[in-house]
C-alpha cells in the first residue's frame, strides 16, 4: 500500500474519532440530558456567585422546561435564605417537600437525599427566624429521611474549604433540644460563632 495513502488515512480516521467523540460528548451534555437540568445547573453556578438576580433567572428558565424541577426549586429556596427572604424560602421548600413526599420512587436515592436537604434547608429557616419547635422538627424529619444526606461535609469539601467543623443537623437538633428542656430564662439558644458554621444542603 502506498504509505502516503495509508497517512491520509489514518488522518482521516482520527480526524473521524474526534469528531464523533466531540458529538458524543455535546449530544450527552446538551440534548439527551433531562429538560431544565442545565439551567438548574447555571443557577447553582450563579448562586455560589452570588449573583442571586441571575441564579433566579435560570431557576425559572429550568421550570419553564420542567415544572417542579427539584434543583430548581431547592436553589431558589436557597437564594431566598441567602437574601433573608425566609417566607418565600418556607414556601419554596413546603412546596418542594409535598411534591417529592407525592412523587418519589423507593429506590430514588438521590429524591430521598434532596427531601432530607429540603428538610434540613427548612429548619435553617426556622432557627434563624427564632422558631426553635418548627426547626427541631424539620431537623428530626431530615435525620429520619436520609441522616447521610445532611451528616456534614465530606473528604473533598474538607479539602477545598479546609477543616473547620461544620455545624450538622444532628448536633444542631441535639442542641435544641437539650435548650427547651430548660427553663425559659436559662436557655442559650444562639452561639453567633458557632451558628455562622451552619451550612445550607443541596440535593
Amino acid at each position: 500500500m502506498n504509505p502516503r495513502v495509508l497517512r491520509r488515512f489514518i488522518i482521516l480516521l482520527g480526524a473521524l474519532t474526534v469528531g464523533v467523540f466531540l458529538f458524543w460528548e455535546f449530544f450527552n451534555a446538551y440534548i439527551s440530558r433531562p429538560p431544565g437540568d442545565h439551567y438548574a445547573e447555571v443557577g447553582t453556578l450563579r448562586l455560589e456567585d452570588d449573583l442571586y438576580d441571575e441564579a433566579l433567572e435560570n431557576y425559572a428558565l429550568a421550570l419553564e422546561e420542567q415544572p417542579n424541577h427539584r434543583g430548581a426549586l431547592m436553589g431558589r429556596a436557597l437564594v431566598f435564605i441567602k437574601q433573608e427572604r425566609y417566607d418565600d424560602a418556607i414556601a419554596e421548600l413546603d412546596h418542594l417537600i409535598d411534591f417529592l413526599q407525592g412523587s418519589l420512587e423507593p429506590d430514588d436515592t438521590t429524591g430521598i437525599g434532596a427531601l432530607a436537604a429540603a428538610y434540613a434547608n427548612r429548619g435553617i429557616v426556622y432557627d434563624r427566624r427564632g422558631e426553635y419547635e418548627m426547626a427541631l422538627e424539620s431537623y428530626i424529619q431530615a435525620l429520619k429521611v436520609d441522616e447521610g444526606a445532611v451528616e456534614g461535609p465530606g473528604l473533598v469539601h474538607k479539602i477545598l474549604y479546609g477543616s473547620e467543623k461544620v455545624s450538622n443537623v444532628r448536633d444542631r437538633a441535639r442542641y435544641i433540644h437539650e435548650q427547651l428542656k430548660l427553663p425559659e430564662e436559662e436557655r442559650l439558644m444562639r452561639v453567633p460563632e458557632i451558628d455562622a458554621r451552619q451550612r445550607m444542603h443541596k440535593p
